[in-house]
C-alpha cells in the first residue's frame, strides 16, 4: 500500500508540474537541455534492465535480478534521478516559484521511495548491501 501511494504522490506532482496554468515558459532552450538530459539519464537506465525486470512501484517483484551494470554501477537509482532531472528541466521552463515548490514535494516524495526501496531491497537480497558500498544512491560520487 504504501509503494502504491508513494508512486500516486509522484505522478500527480508530475502531472501538476506539467500543467502550465498560464505560466509563459522563461528559459524554454535550458529547460529544454535539462529535460534532454533527464530523458537520456532514464534510457540508459531501461537499457540495463532485463525483460520483465522493470518496476514503477519500489516493491521487489519475485525472480527479479540486481541491476549493477551500466549507470548502475554510478548510481543505485537512475530512474529516480531521470525523472529528477527531467522535472527540473520543466521547472526551469515555466520558472515560477510554484513549480520549484512542487519540485521540492517531488525530491521528497522519491527520496522517501528511494529509502523505502532500498530497505526492501536490503532484506530481499544480501548482495544489494555490498552494492551499496560500492555506488551512491542518487549523485555520482557524492549521494
Amino acid at each position: 500500500m504504501k509503494s502504491k501511494i508513494l508512486v500516486g504522490l509522484q505522478f500527480f506532482i508530475i502531472f501538476l508540474m506539467i500543467l502550465p496554468l498560464g505560466s509563459k515558459t522563461q528559459h524554454l532552450y535550458s529547460g529544454l537541455v535539462i529535460l534532454g538530459l533527464g530523458i537520456g539519464i532514464g534510457l540508459l537506465a531501461i537499457r540495463e534492465h532485463k525483460r520483465g525486470n522493470f518496476n514503477i512501484r519500489p516493491d521487489i517483484k519475485e525472480n527479479c535480478e540486481l541491476v549493477t551494470g551500466g549507470i548502475y554501477g554510478y548510481v543505485r537509482h537512475p530512474m529516480y534521478l531521470s525523472v529528477l532531472v527531467s522535472m527540473f528541466g520543466v521547472a526551469v521552463i515555466y520558472f515560477t516559484y510554484y513549480e520549484f515548490v512542487l519540485f521540492l514535494f517531488l525530491l521528497l516524495t522519491l527520496l522517501a521511495k528511494l529509502f523505502y526501496e532500498e530497505s526492501l531491497w536490503q532484506c530481499h537480497n544480501p548482495a544489494y548491501i555490498a552494492y551499496m558500498k560500492k555506488t551512491k544512491r542518487l549523485i555520482p560520487f557524492v549521494f
